[in-house]
């Protein structure tokens, strides 16, 4: 008996998988099974991260219910990748953030957007929050920069910490060794392609038992999204201590440009994947839904809000606006380490080890 039940039942079936190997084709799971006789707790972690939940090998799976082995690999991986999240959380009291996360989000979120709304009434002026303020540094009248920087600099921070130790508890109890840079471009690769999300080649399985790659396409859309959002801020930043240009930013400024195309990924690509959630086999649908929920509203919200400040940045509508978004994106930075956003970091780790357990084989 190990840990958890999601942990001994895991064990039971990459036991059966692992002497089956039917579905070694289909993606990076099945080899890396199939370089080991035994598993530990770290081995299940590191398989379960490595699966990206297509729902292939269920379809294809003989000994599936109701068969009297009833093998459903991608829902006990999904199982354990949830666990796995807070095992490995930093700092550990706050693990239980994971058991309730759409609750946790949903008030850190209410609260985030309420502390900056108040925030500005109190230290500002209802004439500023509520009129129309344009030109250059007209963010800078409802909330100072040197505020806002700090306020985001220290939460980012936090964050950033909190993942980075979250990091290096799973490499080390998932076995992870010395890394190349052969690997990380190898993992790289994988996950910038999303190269396991393909089922083999014929997609993710649907109610319709019809494989399509549409849940590819739409992560592809969030992650850039997501990369273009923070590359646009990046490049506000410099713009801001290098050259002295305030936002906000002209429409053709680079920084709006990026903003803008990753504001209209972070919309399409969350309200696609909530749409193929919905539409999933019922068979593999996991209790990590309220998890998965949260995060995938969260990075709606910061694309709509963002992109409803750009178009409305000349109306009195702005202030309003500032403080929503500023609120929304607060309570995604602060649940990085404690919500989905851990799933990324985790399986680039599990990508990274199969690399290196892939090249230790030729």
């Amino acid at each position: 008996m190990l840990a958890t039940e999601a942990l001994t039942e895991a064990h039971r079936q990459t036991g059966i998988c692992n002497s089956c190997r039917y579905c070694e084709g289909i993606c990076a799971v099945f080899p890396a099974l199939e370089r080991r006789l035994t598993f530990s707790e770290g081995d299940i972690d590191y398989l379960s991260n490595l699966c990206h939940a297509c729902g292939a090998c269920y379809h294809d799976c003989q000994y599936a219910p109701p068969h009297e082995f009833g093998i459903n690999f991608p829902v006990a991986m999904a199982e354990v990748r949830a666990e796995s999240y807070g095992r490995y959380a930093w700092p550990g009291f706050l693990a239980p953030a994971f058991e309730r996360n759409g609750l946790v989000i949903a008030v850190l979120t209410a609260l985030a957007v309420a502390a900056f709304i108040g925030g500005f009434m109190a230290f500002g002026s209802a004439e500023v929050m509520f009129t129309t303020q344009t030109g250059s540094g007209a963010f800078y009248r409802i909330m100072p920069h040197n505020t806002m920087a700090a306020l985001f600099g220290g939460v980012f921070l936090f964050s950033m910490i909190a993942l980075w130790m979250g990091l290096r508890k799973f490499w080390k109890a998932t076995g992870g060794g010395k890394v190349t840079w052969a690997a990380f471009r190898g993992a790289g690769a994988a996950a910038a392609t999303l190269r396991n999300l393909d089922g083999g080649g014929g997609g993710c399985m649907n109610t319709d038992e019809d494989p399509d790659d549409k849940r590819r396409h739409y992560h592809h859309m969030t992650f850039y999204g997501f990369l273009l959002c923070f590359a646009s801020t990046s490049v506000a930043t410099l713009q801001h201590y290098l050259l002295g240009w305030e936002a906000p930013y002209a429409w053709y400024n680079l920084a709006v440009i990026l903003g803008t195309v990753g504001g209209f990924g972070l919309v399409i690509g969350p309200l696609g994947l909530w749409k193929e959630k919905k539409s999933r086999l019922v068979d593999i649908k996991t209790s990590t839904r309220g998890m998965d929920q949260a995060f995938i509203l969260m990075l709606f919200l910061t694309g709509l809000t963002g992109l409803l400040l750009l178009f409305l940045r000349a109306t009195p509508a702005m202030g309003t606006l500032l403080a929503i978004h500023l609120g929304v994106v607060f309570a995604l930075f602060l649940s990085f380490p404690y919500g989905k956003f851990v799933h990324g970091i985790y399986r680039y780790a599990a990508l990274v080890r199969n690399e290196l357990e892939a090249a230790a084989e030729k």
